[in-house]
């Protein structure tokens, strides 16, 4: 199962790529892991991403996407994976599915986690006091969710075009959530 989680931040993605991943038993592969371990480890293209950051600019898609097909090329992604932080625009869309087809792994479908925004901030506000986060003040998250909805919201729109994406209703128990992704899959 080739699949990539959508939705806003503090939607869930990242809590029920967990679970998927030991369900569909591929690897859960976050584009934010990607970048912090490559410049861990020092990799050629961890090491411009490092200059890049350091810069203070946003890595580019190039190097995002080097790393991805790094990471899709190993052994654990032969059968699939959970996308989880990319594709965030619609131009990365374009990049990814060119990527894929190259590597004979397209796309199956994507999920979108529905989730409304109060709910998020209400979510993240949550995560935040009990992590001692100062950083996720409701303005903070509405912020996040105003720059999703004009940049990321768009990438739903791209697979609603190639007949390959699935809305999701992310609000309830986790494991009903879960179930509910499941239920939203192509059968093999």
């Amino acid at each position: 199962m080739r699949l990539v989680l959508l939705g806003a931040p503090g939607s869930g993605k990242g809590t029920q790529a967990t679970s998927l991943k030991t369900a569909l038993g591929v690897p859960h592969v976050s584009t934010g892991d990607l970048l912090r371990a490559a410049v861990k480890a020092g990799t050629p293209l961890g090491l411009k991403a490092k200059a890049v950051m350091e810069a203070g600019q946003l890595v580019s898609d190039d190097i995002v996407l080097g790393m991805l097909e790094e990471r899709l090329a190993q052994p654990d992604a032969n059968t699939g994976f959970i996308l989880d932080g990319y594709p965030r625009n619609v131009a990365q869309c374009a990049a990814l599915e060119s990527l894929l087809a190259r590597i004979g792994q397209p796309i199956d479908i994507a999920v979108k986690l529905e989730v409304p925004n109060e709910l998020i901030v209400e979510r993240i506000a949550g995560r935040a006091a009990a992590e001692g986060r100062k950083d996720d003040t409701p303005e903070v998250v509405r912020d996040r969710l105003r720059v999703y909805a004009e940049q990321t919201e768009p990438v739903a729109g791209y697979f609603v075009s190639k007949g390959k994406l699935a809305t999701v209703d992310g609000v309830g128990e986790l494991s009903v959530v879960f179930d509910r992704i499941l239920a939203a899959l192509p059968k093999a």
